[in-house]
């Protein structure tokens, strides 16, 4: 029997549509704001629970994600969740890409 290599996890920008490896990538979760609202956290330990959605730090990635409505679909939660932490995150960290730009 061959023994396969472990190779790193690859997860899908829901921004871009590219796949990219995980520790490439920004995790975030949906949190319950009550009354059936959700915000979206940035996970950067990656340790909160429930399901995660991925982004590049990038954007542009960003600005698609918004527009194309896809962390309600990534997250499988209903109506618009609130996006404001990861734009804030977004922000801290203009000055200092953590990747190089991509066409998308």
């Amino acid at each position: 029997m061959i023994q396969r290599e472990r190779l790193a996890p690859v997860r899908t920008c829901i921004g871009c549509r590219e796949r990219e490896l995980a520790v490439e990538l920004l995790r975030l979760v949906a949190v319950s704001t009550g009354n059936g609202q959700f915000a979206v956290a940035v996970d950067t330990a990656r340790r909160l629970p429930g399901r995660g959605a991925w982004l590049h730090r990038d954007h542009r990635c960003l600005s698609a994600a918004v527009r194309r409505r896809a962390f309600a679909r990534a997250l499988r939660i209903t109506g618009s969740p609130d996006t404001s932490a990861v734009d804030e995150h977004f922000e801290r960290f203009r000055e200092a890409p953590a990747r190089p730009a991509h066409d998308n």
